[in-house]
C-alpha cells in the first residue's frame, strides 16, 4: 500500500512540474518553482515567464521591442516605437531595439564568420538585406552578433547573454517552422545562410564556463560533441538548397566550398609531422581503412604548419569533415590520441577563427587535464601538450 501510494505520489509531482511549469526553465532543464506571473528562475534570468502559449520562448524583460501584453486572457500588442525598424515576412514579425539596430552597424556590415575574406564580406552585406524580410535569418544574424560581442570580452567562461539566448531560440523555432513548408528558391539563401549561423552559435556556446566543467573532464552525456549533430544537419540541406547553384549569393564562396570537401590522401604519410604519424601509429602503407586516425591525422595536418592569416574556414572544415564513424567512437570515448588530435586542431584553428576560440577556451585545457590526469604514462601524447618536448612548436 505504501509502495503503491508513493507511485502515485511521483505520478502526481511529475504531472504537476509538466502542467504548471514554465516552457523557459523546461528549455533551460531547470526546476521551475511555478510562481506567476513571474517564476524565480525566469526573472532572474532576465526573461518573460511565458506559462502561457502567447509569450515566446526566453524573451527578455527589458526590451523596447514589441512584446505581447496579457488583457483578460487575450494577448495584445505594445503600441510601436515611432522610426521603429522591422523584420518581418508573411507569418512572423520583430521590431528591432536600439541595441539591436546598433549591432547592425557595428557587426553586422561585415563578415563575422571570416573578417578578412572578401567574398563574405560581400555575402554578408546581401544577408543583411535580406534579414529585413526573413525574421529567422535576422534573429541568426543578431545571435551571432551577441555571441562575436560575448567573444570580444576576451575572458575565459564568460555566459551567453539573455539577448544572444533569446534571439537564437527565436531563430531557430521559425527556421523549423519554415522547413516544414515548400520552400522556393528565394528562400534558399536565406535557409543557408541561417543554418550556418546556428552550427557557429552552438559551436561556439559550450555548456562549461570553466575547465573543469567541460568536455572531456566532465561525464560523459547526450551533449557531449552535440555541434557535430549541427553540423551535419546543416549539410543534409545542402542538396536542398545548392548554394553553388548559378543564382545563389553563395556561388562566390565556391573556393571555400572546395576546399572543404577537397579529398583526403588514400594512403601513406605524406605531410604529416614524423612525430604525430608515430604517435598515431600511422606508416607509408596506412590507410583509412586499416588506421583509425588516418583521415583525422591528415586533415590537422594541413593546418598545422599554415600562417596564422592562412587558417581559413575552408581548411578548417577539413578536420570537422573527417569527425565520423571508428574515429567519432573513439572521440566519444575518450581515446588519449583522438583528444590530441581535437586539441591540435583547437589550438591552430583558434588563433584565426573567433568561434572556433571560443569554445577552445574551456575544452583546450579541459582535454590537457583529462590526459595528465587520467592517462599519464602515455608521454608520446603528452609531448605535444604546453610543456612537453614538441610542446613550444605545437602551441
Amino acid at each position: 500500500m505504501a509502495s503503491t501510494c508513493t507511485r502515485e505520489l511521483q505520478e502526481s509531482r511529475s504531472l504537476r512540474r509538466s502542467r504548471f511549469g514554465c516552457r523557459n526553465c523546461k528549455l533551460r532543464k531547470l526546476k521551475c518553482d511555478e510562481g506567476k506571473p513571474q517564476c524565480k528562475r525566469c526573472s532572474s534570468f532576465g526573461v518573460l515567464c511565458n506559462f502561457m502559449s502567447n509569450i515566446p520562448d526566453l524573451h527578455p524583460l527589458a526590451t523596447d521591442t514589441v512584446r505581447p501584453l496579457v488583457a483578460r486572457g487575450k494577448a495584445r500588442l505594445q503600441s510601436p516605437l515611432p522610426n521603429a525598424v522591422w523584420t518581418s515576412d508573411a507569418s512572423a514579425s520583430y521590431q528591432l531595439n536600439a541595441k539591436c539596430q546598433d549591432f547592425i552597424t557595428w557587426y553586422l556590415g561585415r563578415s563575422l564568420i571570416t573578417p578578412d575574406d572578401p567574398n563574405m564580406m560581400q555575402v554578408n552585406r546581401r544577408l543583411l538585406e535580406l534579414a529585413f524580410t526573413y525574421p529567422f535569418l535576422m534573429h541568426a544574424s543578431l545571435a551571432v552578433a551577441f555571441t562575436y560581442d560575448r567573444h570580444l570580452n576576451g575572458s575565459v567562461g564568460c555566459r551567453r547573454t539573455v539577448e544572444e539566448c533569446y534571439h537564437w531560440s527565436q531563430s531557430t523555432v521559425l527556421l523549423n517552422k519554415r522547413l516544414r513548408g515548400p520552400i522556393e528558391n528565394k528562400d534558399k539563401d536565406p535557409i543557408w545562410g541561417t543554418a550556418a549561423a546556428l552550427v557557429i552559435l552552438i559551436f561556439s556556446s559550450p555548456d562549461a564556463y570553466t575547465p573543469e566543467q567541460a568536455w572531456p573532464l566532465k561525464s560523459s552525456d547526450s551533449s557531449d560533441l552535440n555541434w557535430l549533430r549541427m553540423s551535419k544537419g546543416k549539410m543534409s540541406l545542402w542538396h536542398i538548397v545548392n548554394p553553388l547553384r548559378p543564382d545563389s549569393l553563395f556561388r562566390v564562396m565556391a573556393a571555400t566550398f572546395a576546399q572543404m570537401h577537397s579529398p583526403l590522401p588514400e594512403g601513406g604519410m605524406d605531410g604529416i609531422p614524423r612525430a604525430l604519424a608515430s604517435v598515431c601509429n600511422l606508416e607509408d602503407s596506412s590507410t583509412a581503412e586499416t588506421n583509425t586516425y588516418f583521415h583525422a591525422a591528415h586533415a590537422v595536418s594541413q593546418i598545422l604548419d599554415l600562417p596564422d592569416s592562412e587558417v581559413t574556414t575552408g581548411p578548417t572544415q577539413l578536420f570537422m569533415r573527417s569527425i565520423h564513424g571508428p574515429f567519432e567512437n573513439l572521440l566519444r570515448k575518450k581515446d588519449p590520441v583522438a583528444l590530441l588530435l581535437l586539441y591540435l586542431w583547437y589550438r591552430k584553428a583558434s588563433r584565426s577563427i573567433w568561434w572556433i576560440e571560443l569554445r577552445a577556451r574551456v575544452e583546450c585545457p579541459s582535454i590537457c587535464l583529462y590526459l595528465r590526469l587520467y592517462h599519464k604514462e602515455n608521454g608520446d601524447v603528452h609531448a605535444f601538450l604546453p610543456g612537453g618536448s614538441l610542446g613550444d612548436k605545437w602551441n
